[in-house]
């Protein structure tokens, strides 16, 4: 593994780079399509490579619960699997565990309350200092997850980064919790480079996770503790923030304490202008199931600021509209010409393939976007293709733009 830094934006952060892997290179600044269970949502992986995409993220968690990382390795580890030849990384499963306990951010946000109930599926049952035991959603059975737990699946899948379990602290857990389950973090971090370092494979990358909250201080002495293991690179996780602001504020003490030569990846976050703000403060791969999440619900990505980049086809409105999803869009669903009112009917009819049009639609404004700000970055223009998209510019009209 390497990774070489090409261009650096002289106003921010912001960097062009390579990473190279055992199953090939991945241009960075990234975004990386999710393929939780050996699948992307409604397509096929290989057409993730065929939009311009390096490299798919797949779920430690749900692929240790079925169909079983075993079986996985003994046909060949997860690209066979899934026939995708390019680089894979997988996430630790720690987010997808502790979610269980926690909820998610939303929940929490918006001031839900996790179903935590011992005896229901999908539910965490202990958190101890050798990892957790839970029930799994699919049939209820008692598992356990833990550091080598996760590194051993990883391992078996054949990943080229994996990355480190650790506990992804709920944004109400207060500063002891938070501070407590850190440090937990970090020793767990040290137990994962052990196993690893014993029994997979020398090729695989580990990243390192930061934690800590929304606490500057835990932040910023999380970053410094895994940046001290020397892993291969490191990832920003956990609860950033009730707001984007505060969120890319704990991204940035993170960053301040992370060498820059090495690569970081941000979990979870890849909106439109999470992407932008992201990419200036030095971030080189992201994922998010925001595209295909967002596509399977009917909504399109434009460039429309005012609206969250997006476009709800299955409101009434479109019933009738003759006008393509978006002018100027080289997507395959754009490129044929397929109208709103199209989309909308299919939507209505419940048909899979207005699912799947706009899932390649969401991920094709995501690849053009992303390589449009490594060549704004290149070019020496990154703070005008940044403003452009904000300013509502579609991907494509960001070299004209700036």
């Amino acid at each position: 593994m390497s990774f070489d830094v090409r261009t650096r934006d002289p106003g921010s952060r912001a960097r062009t780079g390579t990473l190279r892997l055992r199953h090939g290179e991945v241009r960075t600044p990234a975004f990386v399509p999710l393929a939780t269970k050996a699948v992307v949502k409604t397509l096929e992986v290989r057409e993730a490579a065929e939009l311009g995409y390096d490299m798919v993220l797949g779920n430690t968690f749900h692929l240790f619960l079925t169909p079983g990382h075993e079986l996985i390795d003994r046909l060949g580890g997860l690209h066979r699997f899934m026939r995708w030849e390019k680089p894979v990384i997988t996430d630790s499963g720690g987010f997808q565990v502790f979610s269980m306990g926690h909820g998610t951010v939303a929940d929490e946000i918006k001031g839900r309350a996790p179903q935590s109930s011992g005896e229901r599926a999908g539910a965490i049952l202990r958190i101890e200092e050798e990892g957790v035991t839970f029930r799994s959603y699919l049939d209820g059975s008692t598992r356990f997850m833990g550091p080598e737990t996760s590194m051993e699946v990883q391992a078996a899948l054949g990943s080229d980064i994996a990355l480190v379990f650790d506990e992804c602290t709920p944004f109400h857990g207060g500063r002891d919790y938070t501070a407590r389950s850190t440090e937990r973090t970090h020793r767990w971090l040290d137990r994962c480079l052990a196993w690893h370092a014993e029994h997979a494979p020398d090729w695989q990358v580990v990243y390192g996770i930061v934690q800590g909250g929304v606490e500057e201080d835990l932040r910023r002495a999380s970053a410094q503790e895994v940046a001290a293991r020397g892993t291969g690179g490191i990832a920003v996780g956990g609860t950033l923030g009730e707001d984007k602001d505060q969120m890319f504020e704990v991204v940035g003490w993170a960053m301040d304490e992370i060498p820059v030569e090495r690569p970081v990846h941000l979990l979870g976050i890849g909106e439109v202008d999470d992407l932008v703000r992201g990419v200036a403060l030095g971030i080189d791969t992201f994922d998010c199931a925001m595209p295909t999440r967002i596509g399977r619900h009917g909504m399109a990505l434009v460039p429309d600021p005012e609206r969250r980049w997006r476009v709800d086809l299955a409101k009434a409105r479109w019933r009738e509209a003759d006008e393509p999803l978006l002018d100027g869009c080289p997507c395959p669903a754009c490129a044929h010409g397929y109208s709103r009112a199209y989309l909308h009917y299919l939507l209505k009819a419940k048909e899979h393939t207005a699912m799947r049009l706009l899932t390649v639609h969401n991920l094709a404004y995501l690849q053009r976007l992303m390589a449009e700000l490594r060549d704004a970055i290149d070019a020496g223009r990154f703070a005008a293709a940044a403003d452009a998209v904000m300013a509502g510019a579609a991907p494509w009209e960001l070299a004209a733009r700036a």
